[in-house]
């Protein structure tokens, strides 16, 4: 089965989101993906800014920055996977 390029998590619960993040993004680096879109959404931040912690700490996570114009701005973060 073939990974999406992005995941969406808006609207979700921190308990909700943070498992799909793991699962997502273990499926992702299995499916070969050199980048992928987490669509947070703006709100009041916190859904980002656990992202971002997860991101951290995530040992198949290169990189990570907020997108920019024409990525979805504040409401999206752009992650690059780490190499196989």
């Amino acid at each position: 089965m073939e990974v999406s390029s992005e995941l969406r998590l808006r609207r979700l619960r921190v308990d909700e989101a943070l498992p799909k993040l793991d699962h997502y993004l273990n499926a992702a680096f299995m499916d070969g993906l050199p980048f992928v879109s987490i669509v947070h959404g703006k709100g009041t931040g916190v859904l980002r800014q656990v992202v971002h912690e997860a991101l951290a700490e995530h040992p198949l996570v290169k990189s990570f920055r907020p997108g920019g114009y024409g990525e979805g701005d504040a409401g999206v973060t752009i992650v690059e996977l780490a190499n196989h």
